[in-house]
């Protein structure tokens, strides 16, 4: 039976892996392993379809039986090894990792970080998987990352010994007579010859600049639409008044854990009320360049959700536990934000194309998660577009 850290470990681990808060199961780890991890897989869209997957929970029953007190013997990392020797994942289905795949994880993980290069070294299929999980899964600080000695490939040396058939002294005179003739007509031809290479020289160099600026053109355009560029945090509406001179504006007052509140204007008066948006989360970029709505300033831009056709439009939900001013993070997307965003570079209406509510609401860029310290901001309307 699996301890209590371990339990733990896990429990963490899945919840991380699915977006989902880890206290509720945190407090039950009393349960055994596979009752918390059904309960876990079935409180996700993604992971209910596993929840009855008999290699599932051959799995959690691997992990059950692991020694409580001591390493796994080598013979069970063995067995690993030698599943894991056709595929990418434990449960063979592509690239993708599943519930399996964190729990073995989480489990192994205290075991494999402490093991010397003599022992990984004969481990190479599973000791590529582990590389593999912790690269593929942002388990955030759940994980010591666990070093990988990778062994450099170096093509082998092969000598080029030519064999030299024996030839007929009436062959090499013929082909004495062929060098000759081929020389002269060289020699006649010389400069169109010169021409030629020096056309297809400059050919070569032409497709090599070209290549070379399709490389930096891609370069520029995906670094221009990374969502790293925006700072986007959490606020809290402190105030909300209604646009002087716009009907269909209101002005709010957001308190983003500085010294004093941003003042934004956003076009939401046709679908929520002042007092609904008062003391209300919300999930805003903070790095816009400040400009005047009709006169009035705003200094950040509230991200909201709205269905295809913008009928219903709704502020993004920030997570229940989420903190004044910390910043939204999304994973595989580390990079700094820009100061402010330049308007003549249009970053932001590069980006917002690829933020949307996924099937469950849950906002994401490029398919990656809203995340923040107590979850994944969401919405109540799912496939809707973000702006």
């Amino acid at each position: 039976m699996a301890s209590v850290n371990l339990k733990r470990q896990i429990v963490t681990a899945l919840c991380r892996y699915y977006s989902i808060d880890s206290k509720v199961y945190l407090s039950d780890v009393d349960s055994n392993l596979k009752s918390l991890c059904s309960k876990i897989t079935k409180s996700s869209s993604e992971g209910d379809a596993l929840v009855d997957d008999k290699e599932l929970t051959k799995w959690v029953a691997f992990v059950e039986s692991l020694p409580i007190e001591s390493s796994p013997s080598v013979k069970v990392l063995n067995e690993l090894n030698e599943d894991l020797t056709k595929k990418s994942v434990l449960l063979a289905n592509g690239l993708k990792p599943t519930a399996a795949d964190i729990i073995v994880f989480a489990a192994v993980h205290p075991f494999v970080i402490g093991l010397p290069n003599s022992d990984t070294a004969k481990l190479p299929h599973f000791m590529r998987w582990v590389d593999y999980i912790q690269s593929k899964v942002d388990f955030g600080d759940c994980f010591e990352r666990i070093l990988i000695e990778k062994v450099q490939f170096e093509p082998p040396v092969v000598k080029n010994v030519k064999k030299v058939e024996p030839e007929s002294t009436t062959k090499k005179v013929q082909e004495t007579k062929e060098a000759t003739s081929t020389r002269a007509e060289t020699k006649v031809v010389k400069g169109v010859e010169t021409k030629k290479d020096a056309a297809e020289n400059q050919a070569a160099a032409d497709n090599k600049k070209v290549t070379c600026k399709e490389t930096v053109d891609k370069h520029t355009k995906d670094t221009e639409v990374s969502v790293s560029l925006l700072k986007i945090q959490i606020g809290l509406v402190r105030k909300v008044s209604k646009h002087p001179s716009a009907d269909s504006l209101l002005v709010e007052d957001i308190d983003i854990g500085e010294s004093k509140s941003r003042q934004v204007v956003s076009g939401l008066a046709k679908f929520i009320s002042p007092e609904q948006l008062t003391n209300r989360h919300v999930v805003l970029i903070t790095n816009v360049k400040p400009s005047k709505l009709r006169d009035i300033l705003s200094e950040g831009l509230v991200l909201c959700a709205s269905n295809q056709d913008h009928s219903v439009v709704e502020p993004l939900i920030a997570p229940e536990g989420a903190k004044i001013g910390e910043s939204v993070t999304f994973a595989g997307f580390e990079g700094k934000p820009e100061d402010v965003l330049n308007p003549k570079k249009k970053q932001l209406e590069k980006i917002t194309p690829h933020l949307l509510t996924d099937s469950s609401g849950i906002a994401t860029f490029k398919g990656v998660p809203f995340m923040t310290s107590a979850g994944p901001c969401k919405s109540s309307i799912p496939n809707a577009s973000i702006k």
